[in-house]
């Protein structure tokens, strides 16, 4: 017998078929109903998955609006709304962003950290980013203000999702980061490109990371708040890591070749994005 999604345990009997035609099962410790979808993170959407993510996927990967994609689900025979657009793409950018990041390749120990600005409004917003050597995103962060408590916040966060510690920190002249860098990894080296040039230190590398996000940014006319703008940061820097190689694909997508040609690599991507989708597991409460 399944394990139930709800209590975790495994004591279920047999209860019929849903309304889907599917096997049913009641859980004996909690006495839920579920089937063996229940514990999806699609389970109780109306649209199956394979629609959720082509949406996110589009609204994501292109620089088109919600509208945008609303038009081309209608011209599939799929009618939603831009508002339910925009909350696949809140509920499930994130988590594809998390599976992402356990297939991603290794990270570098040399981090370049620096942080792009837009406006929200009136309000100045700052958009944390460090890459590694490679290139390849470490994390980002969105926050209010440009301080020394957001560049610690970034450092920590950053920390948290990396395997391996930095041992070299790369970043412009900015003061905060001094004693962000110290406070929270202090045996790494800090080396800041106001200070370094003689040694062609730049930060040309992150630099350049800022550019899609600034793009997609103009296209999607900003963000509302900080927790939305998170999320959609997430999911958006994800998929620019699914694009760009920065994932094991063949760890997602056994015995398949990685393809040469663009329109390979773009079929690539949709696979990868639908194996992803199938191992969304609901958020706990």
């Amino acid at each position: 017998m399944p394990t139930c999604p709800f209590c975790h345990q495994r004591a279920s009997k047999r209860d019929g078929f849903g309304r889907h035609g599917r096997q049913r099962y009641t859980c004996r410790p909690c006495r839920r109903d579920f089937t063996a979808l229940s514990a999806s993170a699609f389970s109780g959407y109306h649209w199956p998955a394979e629609v959720i993510l082509t949406a996110v996927r589009w609204y994501l990967s292109h620089g088109i609006s919600a509208a945008s994609v609303l038009e081309l689900l209608a011209e599939r025979g799929v009618d939603v709304s831009k508002k339910t657009v925009l909350r696949w793409v809140q509920t499930f950018g994130p988590l594809l962003a998390a599976e992402l990041r356990k297939h991603r390749r290794p990270l570098g120990t040399r981090w370049y950290t620096d942080e792009m600005f837009f406006f929200r409004g009136k309000d100045k917003w700052y958009l944390y980013r460090a890459v590694d050597e490679h290139g390849q995103v470490v994390d980002v962060l969105l926050r209010e203000h440009r301080d020394t408590e957001s560049a610690k916040a970034f450092i920590e966060r950053a920390l948290g999702r990396s395997p391996h510690a930095a041992t070299q920190m790369i970043t412009d002249h900015h003061q905060p980061y001094v004693e962000a860098v110290q406070q929270v990894v202090p045996e790494a080296e800090h080396i800041r490109t106001g200070l370094h040039r003689a040694r062609g230190e730049t930060t040309k590398a992150i630099e350049r990371s800022h550019v899609a996000a600034r793009d997609r940014l103009r296209a999607a006319r900003g963000v509302k708040t900080i927790t939305t703008g998170q999320r959609f940061f997430e999911g958006f820097e994800a998929l620019q890591a699914l694009r760009r190689g920065h994932i094991e694909l063949s760890r997602l997508l056994p015995g398949q070749l990685s393809g040469a040609s663009p329109h390979e690599r773009a079929r690539e991507v949709v696979a990868a994005v639908g194996a992803l989708g199938a191992h969304l597991a609901r958020p706990q409460p």
